[in-house]
């Protein structure tokens, strides 16, 4: 595990280099996950796995322009198209590690939706590797009470209807039911996280 700490703490530190927030998000999604699993029953090897892969997850960005990574507003669609290559990226840059290659489906994975419709391959329901499904419903949450480029901070009252309506859609039923039965649990971390 100590290999695995030092490979993530230079990664991290690269990353948060390019894109200041990127660190914060990431530790924070990375305690959600922990916490998200453990609610879910999983086992500590499987929980370890998603806690180290939630660090990992944004890895890809390093990728991107900087000029589309920092742009106010809103990403044009060629931007967009290139933004959403980072899980490839990502991917690819995780598949060059033995130590880490093991985690690149999750990192490929975490911006498809349970129905379908999310990318880079439109799986659905359960062709999503469970990792990927529960880092998707933490990085939303993060993301959506976090400020961005593109607009301000959402309320944590937002955010929880925005993942109610789409459980299902954007986000695994069960899994997701889980969050927002414990969504004060998840709140106060947010809250206390961004308080140091």
């Amino acid at each position: 595990m100590l290999e695995y700490h030092e490979i993530i703490e230079c990664i991290m530190a690269a990353i948060g280099a390019k894109i200041p927030y990127t660190a914060g998000h990431s530790k924070r999604l990375s305690d959600m996950a922990e916490i998200l699993c453990g609610l879910l029953d999983l086992n500590r090897s499987k929980t370890r796995m998603i806690h180290i892969v939630a660090h990992l997850h944004d890895i890809g960005k390093i990728g991107i322009d900087d000029a589309i990574l920092n742009k106010e507003g809103k990403l044009d669609e060629q931007e967009w198209e290139m933004m959403k290559t980072q899980p490839q990226v990502g991917a690819n840059i995780l598949d060059k590690s033995h130590l880490l290659a093991p985690f690149s489906k999750i990192v490929l994975h975490h911006h498809e939706h349970f129905d379908g419709k999310g990318y880079i391959y439109g799986l659905k329901e359960k062709e999503i590797p469970l990792g990927s499904r529960i880092i998707a419903i933490c990085d939303s949450s993060d993301t959506m009470t976090s400020k961005r480029n593109y607009r301000d901070i959402q309320t944590f009252d937002f955010c929880y209807h925005e993942i109610e309506k789409n459980l299902g859609k954007m986000y695994d039923s069960q899994i997701g039911q889980v969050l927002l039965d414990h969504w004060e649990v998840f709140k106060k971390y947010i809250l206390k996280s961004r308080e140091k």
